[in-house]
C-alpha cells in the first residue's frame, strides 16, 4: 500500500469509526443525557480517536475484545451500562471497518461509512415523526404517562441496577405517595400527572 493510499485508507477508517459511534443509541443517548457530565459531547469525539487508535495498536483484536473495550469506555466516561444488545453489532461494524482498512479497501470503507449514516438518518426521522404524532394524543388531563427506557442503565457510583429501582423515599412528608396499584408487574412505576 502506498503512502498516500495508506493516509487515505485511515482517514476513511477514521470516518467510518465516527459515523458508527455517532449511529449507536447507547452512545447518542448518554451524550444527550449529560451522562458523561458537562463535557459529554467531547467525550464521544475523544472516543471516536480513542477507537481509532485502540484497532491501530492492536492488529488482531478478537470481537469479544472490542465488545470489552467499549464497554468499559462507556461505563468508565459516561456511567453507562449498555444492555440493549448493541454492544456486539457496533463492535462487528468496527471490526470488518478495520479488516477493510488493513486490505486497503477504500470503496468498501465509504459504502459502509455511508450505509450506516443513512441508517442513522432514518431512525432520526421516524423518531421525529413518532414523537409529533404523539403530541396530538396529549388532550387528555386524565392520561396516564409512562415512559420506559430499556437496555441503558446509568448509575453514579458505576453500580448497576438491573432495570429495577428501588421504591424511592418521600424526603416531604407532604409530597404525593406512590400508591400500591401504581407499581406494575415488572418494578417500574406509572407516573401521573398532578390533577
Amino acid at each position: 500500500m502506498m503512502a498516500g493510499a495508506g493516509e487515505d485508507a485511515r482517514a476513511l477508517f477514521r470516518a467510518g469509526v465516527r459515523a458508527a459511534l455517532e449511529a449507536w443509541p447507547a452512545l447518542q443517548i448518554a451524550v444527550e443525557n449529560g451522562f458523561g457530565g458537562v463535557h459529554s459531547q467531547e467525550k464521544a469525539e475523544w472516543l471516536g480517536g480513542a477507537v481509532e487508535d485502540y484497532f491501530i495498536r492492536n492488529a488482531d483484536l478478537e470481537l469479544d475484545e472490542v465488545e470489552d473495550f467499549l464497554g468499559e469506555l462507556m461505563t468508565n466516561e459516561f456511567d453507562t451500562v449498555v444492555e440493549d444488545g448493541s454492544l456486539p453489532q457496533v463492535s462487528q461494524q468496527l471490526q470488518t471497518m478495520f479488516h477493510h482498512f488493513q486490505k486497503g479497501d477504500g470503496a468498501a470503507l465509504r459504502e459502509m461509512a455511508s450505509h450506516i449514516t443513512q441508517r442513522k438518518c432514518k431512525v432520526k426521522a421516524t423518531a421525529l415523526k413518532a414523537a409529533k404524532e404523539t403530541d396530538g394524543d396529549q388532550d387528555d388531563a386524565d392520561s396516564v404517562e409512562e415512559m420506559e427506557v430499556k437496555g441503558v442503565t446509568a448509575t453514579n457510583d458505576g453500580a448497576t441496577t438491573d432495570g429495577v429501582s428501588p421504591k424511592p423515599e418521600p424526603s416531604d412528608p407532604n409530597s404525593q405517595n406512590i400508591k400500591e396499584e401504581d407499581i406494575v408487574e415488572d418494578g417500574w412505576t406509572i407516573v401521573r400527572r398532578k390533577k
